[in-house]
């Protein structure tokens, strides 16, 4: 996540130091901790909020809790991701839904923290949920903060209650109450209502903030704070909390380049827990916050979790068994291969996928070098073709391939990289379809445990076969020593990423097979 990046770099570079340590001293210990110290400030954290962190770490990782540990170094691993999943909340909270609908949702914050743009991204989530929202238009203030309202809930396919103009024009406490009473009638289980906002915090917004607040009893006050205003968020969070008071936070434009210090600050010091986390300029781009996952995030522990969850929402489980039928009676087509590409698509950024495999802040240049526009042109490629070559590429001869390439704007060597590369995914699913194990370029081997190669036999027999013990030794002594393989850390310390997170070599693999290299 780009928000938590140098903080990531730095904490990962501090717990790499120590793994060659077979015991932590007292000084190794503060030497950590003040490392931690320097990255938290500089990705501005709130000085209490660090304070209070390195103290919990520094005891527990002088503790017999290290002391005992088979590998010192990756338990004060440990210990901080603990340590940041309890300032980040401790564990993840839902919204709070009123026993009788509907339930309101009033939205607090600060001019451009990106309230309008959440209320959108919220009922789009919500009716995935079979919910049917209602947004209220109540921030008049604004210029053209209505019309954005009602172009962000056209987008998300949501109802919109905006009875004034705007632009100063119309009292918000009436519409908001109104609207809650509109919601009733047409029967709305959700209500959200926009708020005004301010540059910055003063007594007028905190008075019509409290005003909404008493006209409709909202079940929910969320405050969204922008995860780039660094230090200041701290101050707004408390101003917000002692002026309007709310129940939760929402962290937005998690997906910049800010140090991300307002994500570590506001749970610890307002004691509100991050119910939402938006990390993308598109309506879909909304996530439930877990502070779990949201620190192995920050540890480059990774997010396997979030992962399969937006695996298990794109793809289609039938859709899914027809495939795997197909690969296994040798009936998989570019068609079959153009509609998992498509389903790929609705995960979203195959660069923000990749991110959370662990391991993956060590391969950060070659994750921003991953081109997800080789997608859009293999599929350019495959729909310049006729149904008939698609389920069958060996009827591709020159002029087709020629024409192919006119169709997508593409060359035919890009034609022709893409039927070989379709050949080899092929086979190598119905290798795995079958139940063998595929051999991957890039991927070295992926042969069984205990199973043996002619490579490794190969290996074993350069030894000296001499029957003279001291000539043996003297010969295998001067012989190559073969550099054993590295071992990828269960918390993502050392050299070599962590096992399952893939090495330039697959990236440039994948990039291959979803277009040309």
């Amino acid at each position: 996540m780009a928000t938590f990046g140098t903080l990531s770099d730095r904490l990962t570079e501090t717990f790499r130091n120590l793994r060659t340590k077979g015991k932590l001293t007292p000084a190794d210990v503060d030497g950590t901790v003040r490392e931690i110290r320097r990255a938290l400030l500089d990705a501005d954290v709130a000085l209490v909020v660090v304070k209070e962190f390195t103290a919990k770490v520094r005891e527990r990782a002088l503790g017999d809790e290290v002391n005992r540990a088979l590998n010192p170094a990756q338990q004060v691993v440990q210990i901080v991701n603990e340590e940041l999943v309890t300032i980040l909340g401790g564990e993840q909270r839902r919204l709070q839904f009123a026993k009788n609908p509907p339930t309101v949702i009033m939205l607090a914050g600060l001019q451009g923290s990106g309230k309008t743009t959440f209320a959108g991204k919220l009922a789009r989530l919500l009716e995935k949920d079979g919910h049917t929202p209602l947004l209220i238009a109540a921030d008049l203030q604004r210029p053209s903060a209505v019309d954005q309202l009602r172009v962000v809930a056209e987008r998300a396919g949501a109802a919109i209650y905006a009875p004034e103009p705007g632009n100063g024009v119309g009292d918000p406490v009436k519409v908001a109450r109104d609207g809650v009473e509109y919601a009733k009638r047409q029967q709305h289980d959700i209500v959200i209502i926009d708020t005004a906002g301010r540059l910055g915090v003063d007594a007028e917004l905190m008075k019509q903030a409290s005003d909404i607040r008493r006209a409709t009893s909202p079940d929910e006050v969320l405050f969204v704070i922008d995860a780039m205003i660094g230090q200041d968020a701290v101050n707004t969070a408390t101003a917000f909390q002692e002026g309007v008071d709310f129940t939760g936070v929402v962290l937005s434009k998690l997906d910049g380049d800010a140090r991300g210090g307002a994500a570590l600050s506001v749970a610890s010091v307002t004691g509100r827990p991050i119910i939402y986390a938006s990390t993308g300029e598109g309506l879909d781009d909304l996530e439930a916050f877990h502070p779990d996952r949201m620190a192995s995030r920050i540890l480059d522990l990774g997010d396997i979790l979030t992962l399969i969850e937006q695996a298990q929402g794109a793809f289609d489980e039938a859709e899914a068994m027809k495939v795997a039928e197909k690969l296994a009676t040798e009936q998989f087509t570019l068609e079959d291969f153009l509609d998992q590409l498509q389903q790929m698509k609705k995960m979203g950024s195959m660069k923000k996928m990749l991110g959370m495999l662990p391991g993956m802040g060590q391969m950060k240049q070659q994750l921003d070098n991953f081109d997800e526009r080789e997608i859009d042109r293999t599929e350019a490629i495959i729909r310049s073709m006729t149904p008939g070559e698609r389920r069958n590429p060996k009827v591709l001869n020159g002029s087709r391939r020629m024409r192919i390439a006119k169709g997508s704007g593409m060359t035919v060597t890009d034609v022709n990289q893409l039927v070989q590369r379709f050949d080899q995914a092929a086979k190598m699913m119905k290798t795995v379809a079958r139940g063998g194990v595929p051999n991957v370029p890039g991927m070295g081997s992926m042969g069984r445990p205990g199973a043996s190669s002619k490579r490794g036999k190969q290996q074993k027999a350069k030894g000296s076969r001499s029957g003279n013990p001291a000539r043996r030794a003297a010969e295998n002594a001067n012989a190559p020593v073969e550099a054993a393989a590295p071992t990828g850390s269960g918390f993502g310390l050392g050299g070599a990423p962590a096992t399952g997170a893939p090495s330039a070599a697959d990236l440039a693999e994948l990039q291959k097979l979803l277009g040309k290299g």
